[in-house]
């Protein structure tokens, strides 16, 4: 989600025109481009918990009745080892922990952070890289206990995804290759213990699951199947499913004996995914304008995941995949994977334009269907407009939360299940984008971070209250 380039200076050329609506829900909701403007003109006011009140302290704005405790600050909190939280706090995983909650923390750190994840014996994978993952330590109101560094010398982890056995899956964006100061090819996921430290002791490339500008990952809790997003371009990024291996039971360990196991670097089947409708290739996710649509998916195999002279999504041509610009987060919920496109633009390669699409891959039909759609946003400076949704997770209340990330202001944004969004937040520092949201397993807490300089924040407040529209949000949703 870093580049060289700020994403938002990139876009501000291109982001002018377009309606700047964001057409979101399903087709039974919205009765076209009017309903959809008049949603969007009404979102900050009549879904959701209301308008934001402005933080006084100047960081995070919240609606009337919640507040917020900062958990980490990067440079500011400690580390058990004595060094400061790490910066760019990105995808995160949160589980039920013996006092309150236990949360696994990225650090999207590509080497010219401030901070970096202290290199520690036996704990890095490549001492010349400096991202990694800290586990943090609350307790059950979202009081910070400790945080310590979980995995190190990883390169540029952006988000990730929680298994059905209990870890969290930390994904490498990048295809860094040894040399320089880097003495290991990055491009891996790597498995996260969140309670067993030795666990991650010596840390194992899960170079199966494909070397590639790994963005965030959902699995299916019965298949232990994995769902991949790819953040890339030049050609666009492609979504993936890796097949476990027969006899695979999913268990915590399991991938890591995998990786160290005979064939371990191409265990399971590695697919790429190919859209379709009505029998006709769809050649980029942004030919989708309409929420509702469907298309079937077939899965091709990928010819050679470890990509040991060709980048995995140079190894297909366009007629073989489906290709979408800036794929990011990825959720497992409602029985299926939701995954997010953060924009579109026509000179990156792209059909159609739009500022953001939050699809869901149903495993039983193999369908995807577009749930949301952003218009491309004509004001980024204004509060009801959304553009670059990022990482996802599903509410208990219902519906998603997204973590904006795009030009000017920055929100946490709620769609509710009618498709209609929401500012659930407001970053009041500067316009860093938001990540990791995640609830608490008791759904009283959710935990999301401004990336830069890098804060976690744990929020509360009434989830359960009524909107203006008497839709109620206490509704449990799992």
């Amino acid at each position: 989600m870093n580049s060289p380039i700020s994403r938002r200076n990139l876009l501000r050329s291109g982001a002018v025109g377009g309606l700047g609506i964001a057409i979101a829900g399903s087709i039974e909701a919205i009765a076209g481009p009017a309903a959809a403007q008049a949603a969007q003109a009404g979102a900050g006011r009549t879904v959701g918990y209301g308008p934001v009140v402005v933080d006084p302290k100047g960081l995070l704005s919240l609606p009337r009745g919640f507040s917020y405790k900062i958990v980490a600050q990067a440079g500011t909190t400690l580390l058990e080892s004595g060094h400061p939280t790490p910066s760019d706090a990105d995808g995160t995983g949160c589980f039920r922990g013996p006092k309150g909650f236990v949360l696994v923390n990225n650090h999207e750190i590509g080497g010219g952070e401030p901070y970096g994840v202290p290199p520690l014996p036996g704990l890095t994978y490549d001492p010349g890289a400096q991202g990694g993952t800290t586990t943090i330590e609350v307790d059950r109101h979202g009081n910070r206990v400790r945080e310590y560094v979980s995995v190190a010398g990883t390169h540029n982890n952006c988000a990730g995804g929680i298994t059905p056995w209990g870890t969290w899956l930390t994904c490498e964006e990048t295809e860094q290759r040894v040399g320089g100061v880097f003495q290991k090819d990055h491009g891996y996921v790597f498995e996260v213990d969140p309670f067993d430290r030795k666990a991650n002791q010596n840390p194992v490339p899960l170079k199966f699951l494909g070397r590639y500008a790994h963005e965030a990952v959902a699995v299916d809790p019965h298949t232990s199947a994995i769902y991949l997003t790819e953040d890339a371009s030049g050609p666009n990024g492609l979504y993936f499913r890796w097949l476990p291996p027969k006899h695979f039971h999913g268990r915590k360990g399991e991938l890591r004996e995998l990786a160290l196991g005979r064939g371990g670097d191409t265990a399971g089947t590695l697919q790429a995914m190919k859209c379709s409708k009505g029998g006709r290739h769809i050649g980029d996710l942004s030919e989708a304008t309409t929420p509702g649509t469907r298309y079937k998916v077939t899965w091709v195999d990928v010819p050679d995941p470890v990509a040991e002279t060709v980048s995995v999504r140079k190894q297909f041509t366009d007629d073989q995949i489906t290709r979408s610009r800036k794929l990011e987060g990825a959720w497992w919920g409602d029985g299926g994977a939701y995954f997010v496109a953060s924009y579109a633009r026509h000179d990156d390669g792209s059909r159609n334009e739009h500022d953001g699409q939050v699809w869901f891959y149903d495993p039983r039909s193999e369908t995807i269907t577009l749930k949301t759609i952003f218009g491309v946003n004509p004001d980024p400076e204004a509060d009801t407009h959304y553009d670059g949704p990022d990482n996802i997770t599903v509410s208990p209340y219902g519906g998603v939360i997204l973590a904006e990330d795009g030009e000017g202001l920055s929100h946490l944004v709620g769609v509710t299940e009618q498709g209609k969004p929401y500012t659930l937040a407001r970053n009041e520092l500067n316009d860093s984008e938001f990540t990791g949201p995640t609830f608490s397993h008791d759904a009283q807490i959710l935990f999301a971070n401004i990336q830069t300089p890098g804060y976690v924040f744990a929020i509360t407040g009434p989830w359960g209250r009524k909107d203006d529209d008497g839709h109620h949000h206490g509704h449990d949703h799992h």
